[in-house]
């Protein structure tokens, strides 16, 4: 199947894309108050370049999407430029999936992250993507932890 992965820049594309993602992979409908915080970050981060977002083309169609949000940490040995790129909002549609499409997405956000200069590409998963990224060269990550705070209940 030939996919073509392009950069998305437009808000109206960005956002319809995190409204699905939001819809498949957290498995709620985004508020209008989730989707105006996301107009507010793509606004900002689209623009001063610390977020590259990507769709996949298929059959000419928009078959799925994933992005990249560039941070800098302390450099460190495992770290040496201190670059980071948090790969998110990686998903395809369901009438897409396992031809390879998801492949695509992430192989074009890692090179994209490497001639960034970033040292450190991460991302989280569900249980039926890791195989995917396992392929791609992710290894899984032992002693990482989140902060759940008490006081909310969806952490």
């Amino acid at each position: 199947m030939n996919v073509t992965i392009k950069e998305i820049k437009n808000l109206n594309t960005l956002l319809k894309w995190r409204g699905e993602v939001v819809e498949n992979v957290f498995g709620v409908t985004a508020t209008p108050e989730l989707m105006d915080a996301n107009r507010r970050y793509y606004s900002e981060h689209i623009n001063n370049g610390t977020h590259i977002a990507f769709e996949a083309v298929a059959e000419d169609s928009p078959a799925g999407c994933g992005a990249i949000c560039l941070t800098e940490e302390l450099p460190s040995p495992d770290n040496p430029s201190g670059r980071c790129a948090y790969l998110m909002n990686i998903y395809v549609r369901d009438r897409y999936r396992n031809r390879g499409i998801g492949h695509s997405i992430v192989r074009r956000l890692v090179e994209t992250a490497r001639e960034l200069g970033c040292d450190k590409i991460y991302l989280e998963t569900t249980d039926g993507a890791k195989s995917l990224y396992k392929s791609i060269g992710f290894k899984e990550l032992p002693g990482i932890m989140k902060y759940a705070d008490v006081h909310n209940s969806e952490s």
